[in-house]
């Protein structure tokens, strides 16, 4: 959910999809992701569609979103319904933001037991909140257990002080061993996510994060390198040289720090950026975006895919509630990928997994470069061999130049 949003075709009022979105959709696993725009602080790094005030009007308010968003639920179903879409179980179902946990506990259960009356849920389906640590009680996330959720993913970002300061977070680190044990405690699985590369952030700062997340066991790891993104207030302090822009080889070596360490912990990566316990812990949600499944986005901002159709809605929470008040789509825009465009998509997601990519997924063209990317010590000799293209340790710092190499 960037600042901007491409204009793309018109969608139809009532959000029709065109019929080779119903193709293969039975073979294909739904997902449904929430996203709730509202946080108490906006972070200066952060670009997504986010909203401090608890008022925006116009059916835009805290208090009333969940009943919004509930409408695009119902909404979602009569589209894929009226597609001709069979009926699909949600594989996963994932609150992001934003901050979820700023509304109510029993606001996020209804949204669920909305999706799970429409949708209904598949045997083990995940349900995924993200939290950050100071919008969380012991009370609370028993709440969200007991209403369905099977894992939150905690903000942890860092746990040094001023390294929280520069990215305006403002949660107290030394909250995070507790609010993991509450999680425990309610039977919630637990990720943890990490930003290494904040300026001021030095190599031993790193550690002190990387050592503080695995004291408490968690289930899961996402770590990013920040990235400036252009709109935002640190975005503008690099531009202006109040604070240095992140240095390429101190990202690299605080990667392989932080996966030397995960491993050490038994926590393997499955994607680039994540790294689970045991497979069964590996953030399904993403998979499926990963992989190319289906998924329906609900909130102002959020992107959808079915079949190969990608949407948007539209960005400010005040039209999103106003369109589906009026029983139109929320939708801006949307585009139908072409073959090459979703080749080349499979190409850059697929690569990032642990499982690889299928050679044949690369043009005919381009897969002359195997050999010499297996040379260079960027995908795995053994796994060529048997026609899949899997990074090596290497490889995976070097991915971007990889999929360069792969796509037409």
């Amino acid at each position: 959910m960037s600042p901007s949003l491409p204009d793309g075709l018109p969608v139809p009022d009532d959000g029709a999809l065109p019929p080779g979105a119903a193709e293969g959709a039975s073979s294909r696993p739904l997902s449904l992701y929430v996203h709730i725009p509202f946080c108490s602080v906006r972070c200066g790094y952060c670009d997504f569609n986010t909203y401090t005030a608890a008022e925006l009007g116009g059916g835009a308010s805290q208090n009333e979103y969940a009943d919004t968003a509930a409408g695009e639920i119902v909404f979602a179903d009569g589209v894929l319904t009226a597609a001709g879409i069979p009926r699909r179980s949600l594989d996963t179902v994932f609150f992001g933001g934003g901050t979820p946990t700023l509304l109510p506990t029993a606001d996020l259960a209804r949204l669920l037991g909305v999706a799970r009356r429409r949708f209904g849920l598949a045997p083990e389906a995940e349900i995924t909140t993200e939290a950050n640590p100071d919008s969380v009680t012991a009370e609370s996330l028993r709440e969200l257990a007991d209403a369905g959720f099977t894992r939150v993913s905690f903000g942890m970002q860092s746990a040094v002080r001023h390294v929280l300061k520069t990215l305006d977070r403002t949660h107290d680190p030394d909250r995070i061993p507790h609010v993991v044990r509450w999680a425990r405690e309610a039977g919630l699985n637990v990720s943890l996510d990490l930003i290494y590369g904040t300026p001021g952030e030095s190599v031993d700062d790193w550690q002190r994060s990387i050592d503080a997340a695995l004291a408490c066991g968690p289930d899961h790891i996402s770590a990013y390198s920040l990235i400036v993104e252009e709109g935002t207030k640190l975005g503008r302090d690099v531009r202006r040289g109040v604070v240095p822009a992140p240095d390429e080889d101190d990202l690299a070596v605080k990667y392989e720090l932080a996966d030397a360490a995960f491993r050490l912990d038994g926590l393997q990566w499955y994607e680039v950026s994540n790294w689970a316990r045991e497979p069964g812990q590996e953030c399904r949600h993403n998979l499926n975006y990963w992989l190319g499944a289906d998924w329906w986005g609900i909130g102002p901002g959020a992107h959808s895919h079915v079949g190969g159709v990608r949407w948007w809605n539209v960005k400010h929470p005040r039209p999103y509630a106003a369109r589906l008040a009026a029983g139109t789509s929320p939708a801006a825009g949307r585009e139908i990928l072409d073959a090459s465009t979703r080749r080349m998509e499979k190409i850059m997601l697929e690569i990032r997994l642990n499982s690889g990519l299928d050679v044949e997924a690369v043009s005919e063209g381009r897969r002359a470069a195997v050999p010499s990317l297996v040379e260079d010590g960027l995908i795995d000799a053994g796994a060529a061999a048997t026609g899949r293209i899997v990074l090596t340790d290497r490889g995976r710092l070097l991915a971007d130049a990889v999929v360069r190499t792969l796509v037409d």
